[in-house]
């Protein structure tokens, strides 16, 4: 490892429109990187590795293909698991409004609090493209709203299970007398069909990714060529 060389980094106007990040102006890996470059730029500082430690998500080919559905299935991919998750507890909200403490309102855990507030906060930073917007080129490696959404996601994801556990804990009695318990063998056959459908989605990307390079016309052209025009110009 120590005898290759990490990949070049891009300044904003090397690369094609469709990989600018408002208010990020340096630190982009060559959109056209192998196999062995996409690896080693995972271990050098851009303008991405902080994303790719704390969250990944294979969008690499709808990004190039539509980076506009790209952002709405992104978008979707967060407020549809929030909005499923928490339907009992919606439910349940509007169950015990206004009757008091009759209802087991007085069960439900702060983390549900803390949930709804990390949740609303990555939507928040998703949508503003704060604080680089303020000040571009200052939050090109570290700070930028790409980051600061995907910490409070994996910090939203941790207060739900929080809450889960907790009320878990409270009914507990209720839901012994609902259904029997999952035992080890439920327990690990739901396990392997999880792991096998997320590796599914990641074969069929990986997929798609491999014929992108000489199908995409985004990609055609040579970004260096284009910066390098720019500057004569």
């Amino acid at each position: 490892m120590l005898s290759l060389k990490l990949p070049q980094l891009l300044q904003v106007h090397q690369v094609p429109r469709v990989f600018w990040e408002d208010g990020i102006m340096s630190g982009y890996r060559r959109p056209t990187s192998s196999a062995l470059d996409c690896v080693l730029s995972s271990f050098q500082m851009t303008n991405e590795t902080v994303n790719i430690w704390t969250h990944f998500v294979p969008t690499c080919f709808l990004e190039l293909e539509s980076p506009g559905l790209s952002k709405v299935l992104r978008t979707a991919a967060f407020t549809y698991p929030f909005l499923f998750d928490n339907l009992p507890l919606f439910y349940r909200l509007g169950l015990c409004w206004g009757r008091g403490h009759s209802c087991g309102q007085e069960a439900l855990s702060t983390s549900h609090g803390y949930h709804l507030f990390c949740a609303l906060l990555t939507g928040f930073l998703f949508a503003s493209h704060l604080p680089e917007r303020l000040a571009p080129g200052r939050f090109d490696y570290i700070g930028h709203s790409h980051q600061l959404f995907h910490i409070c996601a994996v910090l939203g994801t941790h207060f739900q299970l929080e809450a889960v556990l907790a009320d878990m804990g409270s009914r507990r009695a209720w839901l012994a007398t609902q259904e029997p318990a999952l035992g080890l063998a439920g327990t690990v056959a739901t396990l392997v069909l999880a792991v096998a459908g997320n590796l599914l989605i990641i074969a069929a990307f990986t997929a798609s990714l491999l014929r992108a390079p000489g199908t995409c016309p985004l990609l055609q052209g040579g970004p260096l060529e284009g910066g390098t025009q720019a500057k004569q110009q």
